[in-house]
């Protein structure tokens, strides 16, 4: 089943390449309908553009309210048929209307073990400064689910990351991305394929 989704990016856009990689490579069956972005200069939208996918600038800011905001949002996703939304480095937080008009449809890739680590202001390296200022032994990401709560929804996939004597935050941070990129994609995968149902805030994953 090939799946139509819209990826959110804010920044250069290497999770969004991992996931087009993996399109690529015939390991993940969705086409990118659409990629949207709050800053025009990101560079998601240069890799969009080398793979032929449609780009979309927008941002609360170009809006009167946050109401004329998700309904310009809603209807660009529709017009793009798109059916799940991914959030690839997306540093804006979607308006309700759209949370609820994709709910269980939207997935985000945390730099973290969630739920320790996560809501409003951990992202990036906010998280990884956290992780080691605690001295925690273990890091990792999560694939989840959005909720109207930042970090929230239901869990799709963990992989654990270790944390290494001497590792600094950006040691720390190359390695979560690393992985990120190698597991991000079946997150995607096994949520476009229908082989995950959600039942409350359990995830059942069919394999």
């Amino acid at each position: 089943m090939f799946t139509k989704c819209a990826v959110f990016a804010s920044g250069g856009g290497s999770n969004f390449q991992a996931l087009l990689d993996r399109r690529g490579a015939g390991d993940l069956h969705v086409d990118f309908a659409l990629a949207v972005g709050n800053n025009s200069a990101a560079g998601a939208f240069e890799r969009a553009r080398a793979h032929g996918v449609p780009t979309l600038h927008t941002a609360p800011s170009h809006f009167e309210d946050e109401a004329a905001y998700a309904k310009s949002l809603l209807s660009a996703l529709k017009a793009a048929g798109a059916e799940l939304l991914i959030l690839a480095g997306y540093m804006k937080k979607l308006p309700p209307p759209v949370v609820a008009g994709y709910r269980n449809k939207i997935i985000n890739i945390h730099p973290g073990l969630l739920p320790a680590f996560g809501g409003k202001g951990m992202y990036g390296m906010n998280v990884h400064k956290a992780v080691l200022e605690y001295g925690a032994k273990l890091s990792g990401v999560t694939a989840h689910f959005v909720d109207d709560e930042y970090d929230h929804g239901p869990i799709i996939l963990q992989k654990p990351v270790p944390v290494l004597d001497g590792d600094t935050e950006q040691t720390l941070a190359a390695r979560v991305l690393k992985a990120e990129h190698e597991y991000f994609w079946q997150a995607v995968e096994a949520v476009a394929s229908g082989r995950v149902r959600v039942d409350g805030r359990v995830v059942s994953l069919r394999l």
